[in-house]
């Protein structure tokens, strides 16, 4: 006879025990043989060494099964106990990066952006270029939730160039993240549909997800970490330098920008697209672009953009 304690830090225990213990009770009936006692966040199995390595392997299917869909049924727990062996992680629900709040289905929807997922999938660092309303960033932000659900990252860092503020946030009231919220809303909203607002606080006070000023990531080296730098036209070409260095050898890039939009004063230039030339060639980095028919905005948007390319 083996005891054996399994603390539940991934999702919060009653998505996993249900409401008065109603799943635990259905999951106890598939291990009749061992004996369970939860006290908080924490579970107790007692039983033969073997079929508690059994359910400790089926305990982080439903945990995984909870963080990636956010919902764990009845249906879902008996599919999971019966399912011999654990799925792959490969996108196998069609173009779906990943699943959000109340259902969504956040997908690829166009030939751009399903490249987009493959080149972040097959390279560390990707570019990805096109005008507003091309779904650049949030396909990115999908990426980089899908990322850490599944444990290929600890920590998703999100940075963006404040040029309003010339990247000195001192004097705008409140902490960092409160100054940077003007300049990182699109990368908010998009986190909001993805992750539970429970969840998503948790993972702004673990540090798990991370907001920092481009101006902020000088000398820091990104490891272990799916890193978003978006609107890159609006960096300069040593800005860009130094945020491209700082990549650490477990990490993954998206670059985000859209060249025909650029804040920077007049007396600097944007460094996107030179830094976009001379590292084409690199193995490792690819370079996505989209255009206006990758368009999901508002049937105008598409048109707006073709009528002032022309």
């Amino acid at each position: 006879m083996q005891e054996k304690l399994f603390e539940i830090t991934e999702v919060r225990p009653i998505e996993l025990f249900g409401v008065n213990d109603g799943k635990l009770k259905l999951i106890r009936q598939y291990f009749p043989k061992l004996k369970f006692v939860t006290r908080d966040n924490v579970i107790k199995v007692s039983g033969e060494p073997d079929v508690i390595d059994y359910f400790e392997k089926k305990l982080d299917l439903m945990i995984r099964h909870i963080s990636r869909y956010n919902t764990l049924s009845e249906g879902n727990i008996e599919s999971l106990l019966l399912q011999k062996e654990e799925g792959s992680n490969s996108l196998e629900d069609g173009d779906v990066i990943v699943h959000g709040q109340g259902g969504l289905q956040v997908k690829a929807r166009t030939p751009n952006q399903r490249k987009l997922v493959r080149a972040s999938i097959e390279n560390d660092m990707v570019f990805a270029l096109g005008p507003a309303g091309t779904g650049k960033t949030y396909t990115a932000v999908a990426l980089a939730v899908r990322a850490l659900k599944n444990k290929e990252v600890r920590r998703i860092i999100l940075t963006r160039p404040a040029v309003e503020a010339g990247e000195n946030l001192g004097f705008l009231p409140g902490d960092m993240r409160d100054k940077l919220d003007p300049y990182l809303q699109p990368l908010y909203d998009a986190l909001r549909d993805m992750i539970p607002a429970e969840k998503l606080a948790e993972h702004f006070e673990n540090g798990v997800i991370q907001i920092a000023p481009l101006a902020f990531m000088r000398g820091r080296t990104l490891d272990k970490a799916f890193v978003i730098l978006d609107e890159a036209q609006n960096c300069t070409f040593s800005q860009l330098k130094m945020f491209l260095t700082r990549m650490g050898s477990s990490a993954k890039f998206i670059i985000t920008g859209d060249a025909t939009q650029v804040d920077l004063p007049r007396n600097q230039t944007s460094g996107l697209l030179k830094s976009v030339e001379k590292l084409k060639n690199i193995e490792g980095i690819e370079m996505i672009y989209l255009d206006q028919h990758d368009v999901i905005r508002h049937k105008l948007v598409k048109k707006i953009i073709t009528a002032l390319e022309e």
